[in-house]
Formats: C-alpha cells, structure tokens, sequence
C-alpha cells in the first residue's frame, strides 16, 4: 500500500522580508510542493509594473495554492465597493495564476484599535478603521456575511473558492463565528483557512476542530505562538506570534493530529512572523519549516 505524501505549501510570511520572485525561489529550494501568495507582495509586484502573466512562468512546477488576503471584510458604506472590488482583483490575479481560491479576513486588522477600544481611548472621531466593534454578535455577523455573499458570487463567477480567516484580535475572531458567517452567507463556495495560532490564542479548543466538517477546511495554516492572559490581552501579532514554528506555546502535533482526525487531507501551509527567523538565511528557514512540517503532518 503507497501512503500519499502530505500536501505541503509555503506561505510567504515564511520568509519574511523576501519579494514575489525571491519567495517562490525559496520555497522550490525549500523542497515546499505549493506557495500561498500574498498582499502585500503580490500587490508590489503587480504595481511596479509586471504583468500577471510574467508570474506563472516563475513558477515551473510549485502550485499556488491559494491567495490572499482581502482584509477588513466587515467594510460599509462606501468602504464596501471597495471591498468588492478588492476581491474581483485577487480573483483575476488568481485565475491567472492557477490559485484555486481567495482568502477573507476579518477586521480591523490593525490591534492596536482593538487595544484602544477595550481601553475606552478609541473616540467618535478616530478615523481609523473599526470594522464591527461596538456591534453584537448578531449584527456583526449579519453584516459581515451580506459581504461574504456577495464575495463568494463574485468568486464563483470566476470558478474559485473563498476561504475565510477570522483573525484573532478581531470581533468576529472564533471558530463559531466562521461557521455562522458560511450559514448566513449561504454559499457553498466558502470555507475556513484554520489557523493554528489564531484558533489556539482565542480558545478555540481541539473537540471544536475535531468537529469541523472536512470539506469546509479549505487550507491548515501550522503557526506558532506564545502564552498569553486570554482574559486581559488583545492578541498583538508583533508580539504574541513572534516564534519559530515548533518553538512556542502551541502543542502543534495536537492540534495536526486533531484536524486530519476529520478526514482532511488538503494543504498544510506554514506562517510565521519571527523576527529571529527574518534575519537568517531564507533558504535554510523555508527547509527548516518543510521539514518540521513533513515531520508534523506525517
């Protein structure tokens, strides 16, 4: 009997400071089988002047395996035409470079205006970005969805997917709040990126995991993190995810183990923020992360 060899990506915060070019060089070096492009990189690649088509001969043989990100999602008013047309642009840009399917995450996705409104200090004429806070769970969730609807026509319009990744710091930032957010939207197109960091810091718990439906795990984000007050802290990326994988707070094979306990067998994607790794060399950081990923997923 062959057993299968995991589905191993590489999304681009693995190396960190590296550009679109570099970054698909390092991860073909690294022995990773797919890439995660991202904003902001895509984007400055594309406004410096190349030409979408210019990417995929770059790629020869390393699958995108998914793009992103679409941030804020919660956008209104006159915010949310430009969220929608937000999301045409990484649709096209994915159907150009065979990605499958466009990630949504939720917002603000600035934590320092979480830290300011759970301090009180966020006054009525800050002109920063707020996204749902201040609104129940109820509206929050009925008025992100109406745009997650629209995004999923959009992309099915395209043939692709979305996958939606509530960030930690965020009003909609739970494991419930995903799976409310796919019912309301009412789109068999969307699904979850799971995030182990993000899932973990907010106390979303392995049972949790163990009973999402596999087909709605659209791709495993293996990150790593540190311990934190779950009461007190406004989860600060710059601080509690600045860890190599395989180095914090995270029982990582626990939680593999309790997501391919579902039955799911896509892509297992690393990310990571550490200002350690970002200063080594790239090549031996994306070897260094397949590796502890092929060892992790088995």
């Amino acid at each position: 009997m062959t057993t299968r060899a995991p589905k191993i990506s590489m999304n681009v915060t693995t190396t960190f400071f590296g550009n679109l070019v570099t970054d698909i060089q390092h991860a073909k070096a690294g022995g990773f089988a797919g890439i995660e492009l991202q904003s902001p990189k895509l984007y400055r690649y594309l406004d410096a002047g190349y030409d979408v088509q210019t990417i995929p001969p770059l790629l020869d043989g390393v699958e995108v395996t998914g793009l992103g990100a679409v941030l804020d999602i919660d956008r209104q008013g006159d915010a949310r035409k430009a969220f929608l047309d937000e999301v045409v642009r990484m649709c096209e840009v994915a159907v150009a470079v065979g990605a499958p399917i466009v990630q949504l995450c939720t917002g603000p996705v600035d934590w320092n205006v979480v830290k300011d409104f759970r301090a009180g200090r966020l006054r009525a004429d800050d002109s920063r970005y707020r996204a749902t806070l201040g609104l129940d769970e109820a509206e929050a969730i009925r008025v992100t969805a109406a745009n997650v609807r629209d995004a999923a026509d959009i992309a099915a319009g395209f043939g692709l997917g979305l996958y939606l990744e509530p960030l930690a710091w965020a009003r909609l930032n739970r494991c419930r709040h995903a799976l409310a957010l796919i019912e309301e939207a009412g789109r068999d197109n969307v699904g979850i990126a799971l995030d182990t960091w993000h899932f973990w810091t907010t106390g979303d718990t392995l049972d949790e995991v163990r009973a999402l439906p596999k087909d709605l795990i659209k791709a495993v984000h293996i990150s790593d993190g540190l311990d934190l007050d779950r009461d007190t802290d406004v989860p600060d990326q710059s601080v509690h995810r600045d860890v190599v994988i395989g180095g914090g707070a995270i029982p990582l094979q626990q939680w593999v183990d309790a997501i391919k306990s579902t039955g799911y067998d896509g892509w297992w994607v690393s990310e990571m923020f550490s200002t350690r790794a970002n200063e080594q060399d790239p090549v031996a950081v994306a070897t260094a992360m397949r590796t502890l990923l092929a060892t992790l997923v088995g």
